[in-house]
C-alpha cells in the first residue's frame, strides 16, 4: 500500500488523471445505453410478504410469480420460509390468492405509491447543480484559486457518475434508499477532496510531493476504513437479513461509490492539483 501511495504522489501522477476520466465516460455510455431501473418508492408497484409452504429459492419464487402474472419485473428476498416480494405495478389482491394460494400463504399485502414524483426529481436535480456550483464558490472563496474549485467539482461528477453507471451495471434501482447513499456519497468525496486541497495548498511543512503523500496516506485509510464497514454491513445483511433490501441498497451504492471516491480524489484531483502547482511554481 505504502508503494502504491509512494508511486502515485511522487512518480507518475499525470497521466493517472486518465483512469477516472475514462471510467467517467463509460459510465455515462452505460447509463445511457442501459439506463437506471427505478426501485418501487418511486414508480410504484406492489408489496407482499408471504410464508412459503414448501422450501423454494429467490429464483423459483421469482419465475412462478412472474409466469403466472406475466410481469417480469418481480424480486424476492427469502428469509427462513418467509418471503417479501416487491412486483413492479398494482396487483390485485384477490388475484394474487387465487393463483398462489396452493404455494404461498399471504402474511400482508399492499400497494404502494410513488413517494418521488417526476416534479421532485427534477427538484432533485436542481438541488444538486446548485450544491455544486455552492460548493465551487465556496472552495473558491477559501483558496482563492479556480483551479482546486473546478478539480473539486470534476471530482465530484466523476465520483457520482461511476457510483450511477455502477448501479446500472449491477441491476441496483434507483430509490429513496440509493438517493440517499448518493447524497452521503456527495458529502464525503467533498471531505476527501478539501483535505486533499487544504493539505497542498495552505501548508507549507515538507515539499509538494511529501503534502501530497501524506494527505493521501490519511484520505486512503479513512476510506478503506469506510469501506470495510460497509462491506461487512453488505455481507451481513445478505446471508442474515435478507429481508433489509434498504440497507443491502446503501450500503452496496456506498461500496461503489467510496471505490470511485479514490480514484476520483487520489488519482484525479491529486494529479490536477499537482500539475497546476507546479505549473506555477509552488512547491
Amino acid at each position: 500500500m505504502v508503494d502504491v501511495i509512494t508511486y502515485i504522489t511522487r512518480k507518475s501522477h499525470k497521466p493517472l488523471i486518465l483512469i477516472p476520466v475514462l471510467l467517467m465516460i463509460l459510465s455515462l455510455l452505460y447509463l445511457g445505453i442501459f439506463g437506471l431501473n427505478e426501485g418501487i418508492d418511486l414508480k410504484g408497484g406492489t408489496l407482499a410478504t408471504l410464508e412459503l409452504k414448501e422450501p423454494m429459492s429467490e429464483v423459483e419464487v421469482n419465475n412462478i410469480i412472474s409466469g403466472e402474472l406475466g410481469i417480469h419485473d418481480v424480486k424476492t428476498s427469502i428469509s427462513g420460509n418467509t418471503a417479501i416480494v416487491t412486483i413492479s405495478g398494482d396487483v390485485d389482491q384477490a388475484l394474487f390468492t387465487q393463483k398462489f394460494s396452493d404455494k404461498f400463504n399471504i402474511l400482508s399485502f399492499r400497494s404502494v405509491g410513488a413517494l418521488l414524483s417526476d416534479a421532485a426529481m427534477e427538484q432533485i436535480v436542481y438541488a444538486l447543480l446548485f450544491a455544486f456550483v455552492f460548493m465551487a464558490i465556496t472552495v473558491f472563496y477559501v483558496f482563492r484559486d479556480p483551479v482546486p474549485s473546478l478539480a473539486i467539482i470534476l471530482s465530484a461528477v466523476c465520483n457520482l457518475s461511476i457510483a450511477v453507471g455502477s448501479m446500472s451495471l449491477f441491476g441496483i434501482p434507483l430509490s429513496v434508499a440509493s438517493v440517499g447513499a448518493l447524497l452521503m456519497l456527495i458529502g464525503y468525496g467533498v471531505d476527501t477532496d478539501i483535505l486533499l486541497t487544504t493539505r497542498l495548498l495552505k501548508r507549507t511543512d515538507g515539499d509538494l510531493d511529501d503534502r501530497a503523500e501524506g494527505a493521501c496516506k490519511t484520505g486512503v485509510t479513512l476510506t478503506i476504513s469506510a469501506l470495510a464497514s460497509m462491506i461487512v454491513l453488505f455481507i451481513v445483511v445478505k446471508l442474515f437479513i435478507p429481508s433489509a433490501q434498504v440497507l443491502e441498497d446503501i450500503s452496496a451504492v456506498l461500496i461503489m461509490g467510496l471505490l470511485s471516491d479514490l480514484l476520483s480524489t487520489w488519482l484525479m484531483n491529486l494529479g490536477i492539483l499537482k500539475w497546476h502547482m507546479e505549473r506555477g511554481g509552488h512547491n
